[in-house]
């Protein structure tokens, strides 16, 4: 794939781009849309064969695969009128957004695939759900740390909404932090310990010989600290709720 274009340049557009040209070696030519302009320029001022592109049309017209990355109540707004030759790949990043919804809307007999990449693409480190798989996109997503076809969209609606907790992770630490400091620790040094603390819990989820549940078991130690606030904390009803708010998300994004 020698040419991709990006309509709605946010985070996930910035990371894609960062972790294209993070790998050394030759790199696809990148067209990016205005919609998100000042990351766009930035990205065209950091690197070579990176161009912005006065309008969505232009982005399509001069690519081979269209990333559509707006956000998915835009999505309608961002690509009224948008002609996407059947000879094109269309990537959709917009969670909710069905193909068949996408298809309509850009009237295309385009093979449009689903995708979830995460911000670690720019490292090369995220693994990315695709919805159906398919040769190109699929290369792609492996270049930049994995690709994990599922074979329908009911598959890849519940990988889709296992992502929306990690606010909800970063916000625990955050409160871990801010108990710490409400205990007389000094904010930098409670924020330093809890960082490195599950830095190096995350170390441990690359033994992917250990299922989830055996990690959680070594960690442990009978009538200890760990399984104190495990069995206090996270009691039945706590994951039975976190079980529910994923169920009301999946039903959404239906």
């Amino acid at each position: 794939m020698q040419r991709i274009g990006i309509t709605g340049v946010g985070e996930i557009g910035k990371a894609l781009v960062e972790g294209l040209r993070s790998g050394g070696g030759a790199s696809p030519e990148v067209f990016l849309s205005p919609r998100g302009a000042r990351v766009a320029a930035e990205l065209s001022e950091r690197f070579e064969d990176i161009q912005v592109c006065a309008d969505n049309q232009e982005v399509v017209d001069r690519s081979e695969l269209v990333i559509i990355a707006v956000r998915r109540q835009d999505h309608h707004e961002a690509l009224a009128g948008l002609k996407v030759a059947n000879d094109k790949t269309v990537v959709n990043l917009m969670a909710g957004v069905a193909i068949d919804d996408l298809r309509r809307t850009l009237a295309t007999g385009a093979p449009i695939v689903r995708a979830i990449p995460l911000p670690a693409v720019r490292e090369r480190r995220s693994v990315t759900v695709t919805c159906p798989s398919h040769p190109v996109v699929d290369a792609l997503f492996e270049q930049l740390g994995g690709a994990l076809s599922v074979a329908d969209e009911d598959a890849f609606n519940v990988f889709s909404a296992l992502t929306g907790t990690l606010t909800a992770h970063y916000v625990y630490l955050a409160t871990l932090t801010s108990w710490a400091t409400d205990h007389g620790i000094a904010p930098d040094a409670a924020d330093q310990y809890v960082r490195g603390l599950f830095q190096n819990v995350g170390r441990s989820l690359n033994e992917a010989s250990r299922p989830l549940h055996q990690l959680a078991a070594d960690h442990e130690t009978p009538n200890g600290n760990n399984e104190r606030i495990r069995t206090t904390w996270f009691d039945p009803a706590n994951a039975a709720a976190l079980k529910e708010a994923l169920d009301g998300l999946l039903s959404d994004l239906k």
